[in-house]
């Protein structure tokens, strides 16, 4: 099937133009991850203009990983092969940049930039992220989405991944939408559970951060990655 072919209307070229001239003016710190988007489409599609699809493109963007991220932007009516690659692309690119092997994370503190970018989210989304012997980012996948599914998340979703990128430990995160980073129940049972199973599988679960958009709750900081405490917690 071809590419669909773009008709932007007025108020679609109004809003171009005014991210556009905000973000000369304010500098790339300035626009919000969706109007970011909105930069790199340039245009909407003839049904839907540029603000919606930079927010559906988003929704997909933070729910993805690697493998599953072309494929998902493509279920988005009116987003081509052409669309979706540039996105990807984008992202691709801005990960090599900021890619710095060197940097071995030693605090939940210095985890927290990584993934902060989830605490905007409306919904719950639950992160892996796989390090190797020297405490260095291997990847931070996304696990699942949805604040039901947290009670049902299981040990070979977490560590699937990590088993094959031949990490040394993870850390598990988080976001609560409610702004309240204090671990729920579920939060605590969760952790226990996948504590249970890095014991087995010899894969060390450093902690849990739970983020808000601007606070974070560390199990670690909080000397609750034990077994008998987390029980207490309960």
């Amino acid at each position: 099937m071809n590419e669909l072919i773009n008709f932007p209307e007025s108020a679609d070229i109004e809003a171009k133009l005014e991210i556009r001239e905000l973000t000369l003016k304010h500098g790339l710190s300035y626009p919000s991850e969706a109007e970011l988007i909105m930069l790199i489409l340039g245009s909407g599609t003839k049904d839907t203009p540029i603000r919606e699809l930079s927010k559906q493109v988003l929704g997909i963007v933070m729910s993805s990983n690697n493998e599953n991220l072309l494929e998902n932007l493509m279920t988005i009516k009116g987003m081509g092969k052409s669309k979706a690659l540039m996105i990807a692309a984008a992202l691709e690119f801005g990960k090599r940049c900021n890619r710095n092997p060197q940097v071995a994370l030693r605090t939940p503190a210095e985890i927290v930039p990584y993934i902060q970018n989830y605490a905007m989210q409306r919904q719950e989304h639950f992160l892996c992220i796989s390090l190797n012997g020297a405490r260095e980012i291997i990847s931070i996948r996304v696990v699942c989405t949805g604040s039901g599914n947290m009670a049902v998340i299981s040990p070979a979703e977490v560590f699937s991944e990590a088993i094959k990128e031949h990490a040394s430990a993870i850390v598990i995160s988080h976001n609560h939408p409610s702004e309240n980073p204090a671990p729920s129940k579920e939060d605590i049972h969760t952790t226990i559970r996948l504590f249970q199973a890095a014991e087995i599988l010899g894969i060390s679960l450093l902690d849990h951060i739970i983020i808000t958009k601007t606070r974070y709750f560390s199990f670690l900081e909080h000397d609750y990655m034990d077994e008998e405490k987390l029980f207490d917690l309960l």
